[in-house]
This record gives structure tokens, C-alpha cells and sequence, in this order.
């Protein structure tokens, strides 16, 4: 949704020998375009004290060759944070941190910065699930849609709904992740794979979604029934977990030319996502 930005140029035109040539004059006072992106959780799972707290909508500003420089740096690039450090940039209330953005609502803003930056236009390989063969497909973001947040969801002052567990009765009190939280969990995974321990990406993950059970907020309580909760349990979170979460639906029905076969599958954000050839 781009802003109508011609508000915010001033271009009245100086007088007297010193004034600067008309164009020097139109460099002087460009001002970069923003656009205001929707966001697919509408504001609602953000606590009361967050800047997005109930906004449908974040206002970001069109890339520029600032932001390639961030997606270009080897330093941040080793570091594994360019991409945040480009919707820092590109974001204009700057009180909103990045890490805190729920992963839809940042999916969202990835989306719109690659369409302002780079195009609509995108290509990647997808492998066929059938035959295995692996073939080039376009794909235009413009066409990507939101899974907004369903409005039958009750929330608390905090923005956390809450999840009733069929095999043990239990009312789990639920949030949706966050940037920190997946950072986290792909350091815990990272961490297991260097010590040769066993993975546990599931449980961590419930861990972190489950905010109490039955009132309980102690952590130890909380964490000790996810590793022994029932199977029942587990799955029927996840699945909900799935259903209720807004985010981007990137999904996208891919025909092999191979063998003719049809595949579901998810848009991949590839190495040329934001630095295309």
C-alpha cells in the first residue's frame, strides 16, 4: 500500500543569486517513499506496552542503496543478522525492534522490502516431490496473500490465547513466537548438532509457545509437563499452533515439466530472494 509521499517535499523554489538549480534543488528535497504494510496479525498478539499493540498496518520506507549495503556486508552477513538489520533500517517508527516482531508480521515486511527493493519478480529452484528433478520456477510476490488473524480469538491484555488440550484436560495459555524466540531455538539446534545430542526442536519449540498451564507460570512446572505431556496433546498444539498463527501463505502449486505431476509447495526464500542475479 504505497503512501502518498508528495505531502512531504518541500518544494518551493529559492530566489536570489545564491539559490541552487532547479535540479539541485529537487535532489536537495527528495524524500524517500514509504509504504504502509499490512500486518497479518493485525496488532493483536502484541502486549499493551508494544508500539504495534492493535496496528493493522507498519509504515516502512522503499529500499535504497543503504539497505543493498547492509544485505551485501560480510560482517553482518557472517553474523547471520543483515536480514534484520535491513527492516531495522527500512522500518520508520524505529522504537519497534526487530527481534520482537512476531514471524508473520515480519515475513510481511521481507515481502514488501524485496517488492520495493528488487521487483515482484522472482525466480528459484524447486525440486519436484514425484522425480526428484529440479527445475526453475517464477514466481510474482505481488500475488502472495496473508493468513490474517482469526477474529473469533480471544486474547488477553498481553496478546496470548489460550489452547484447551484434549487428552489432559489442561487450558494451556499460548503466544505466538517471535524473531528472539526462533533465533533461539535455531542456537539450541545448532548447539545439539555440535555436542552430539540428541535433537529436541519440538518440545523446545511448545516450550516456549506454552506461556502457563491451568494459571501455573513457573517455568519448571510448565517445561516439565511438556516433555512428559501425551502424544494427543502435543500434536492437537501444534496443529492449532499452525491453524491460528497469521503469517504470509507462501505456498504455490508447482507443475513439474518433467513428469507432470503437481506439487504444493512453499516459496523458498533462496540466495537471490534479496540478492538476485
Amino acid at each position: 500500500m504505497p503512501r502518498n509521499n508528495q505531502g512531504r517535499l518541500d518544494n518551493k523554489p529559492e530566489t536570489g543569486a545564491d539559490a541552487p538549480p532547479q535540479n539541485a534543488n529537487a535532489l536537495l528535497n527528495f524524500v524517500t517513499p514509504t509504504e504502509f504494510v499490512e500486518l497479518p496479525t493485525k496488532g493483536k498478539f502484541y502486549s499493551q506496552n508494544h508500539p504495534l499493540k492493535d496496528a493493522e498496518t507498519v509504515e516502512i520506507k522503499f529500499m535504497t542503496a543503504k539497505e543493498t549495503d547492509l544485505l551485501t556486508s560480510k560482517t553482518l552477513l557472517k553474523k547471520g543478522v543483515a536480514i534484520d538489520r535491513m527492516i531495522e533500517s527500512v522500518l520508520v517508527d524505529k522504537s519497534i525492534k526487530v527481534r520482537d516482531l512476531f514471524i508473520g508480521d515480519k515475513n510481511s515486511i521481507l515481502i514488501a522490502a524485496r517488492i520495493s527493493g528488487f521487483g515482484a519478480s522472482y525466480d528459484a529452484n524447486i525440486t519436484c516431490k514425484n522425480c526428484g528433478q529440479v527445475g526453475e520456477q517464477h514466481f510474482n510476490l505481488q500475488e502472495v496473500v496473508r493468513k490474517e488473524v482469526d477474529d473469533d480469538i480471544e486474547f488477553t491484555e498481553n496478546g496470548t490465547f489460550f489452547v484447551d488440550l484434549p487428552s489432559s484436560k489442561i487450558r494451556a495459555e499460548c503466544k505466538l513466537l517471535t524473531g528472539a524466540d526462533e533465533d533461539w531455538l535455531m542456537k539450541k539446534v545448532e548447539k545439539k548438532r555440535k555436542l552430539k545430542l540428541a535433537e529436541s526442536l519440538l518440545t523446545d519449540q511448545l516450550k516456549l509457545i506454552i506461556v502457563s498451564l491451568e494459571g501455573v507460570t513457573e517455568r519448571g512446572p510448565v517445561e516439565n509437563f511438556v516433555d512428559v505431556m501425551p502424544a494427543k496433546d502435543s500434536n492437537y498444539l501444534r496443529k492449532e499452533y499452525d491453524r491460528l498463527k497469521p503469517d504470509i501463505d507462501l505456498s504455490y502449486l508447482f507443475e513439474c515439466e518433467s513428469c507432470d505431476a503437481s506439487n504444493t509447495v512453499n516459496i523458498p526464500f533462496s540466495t537471490n530472494f534479496f540478492w538476485p542475479e
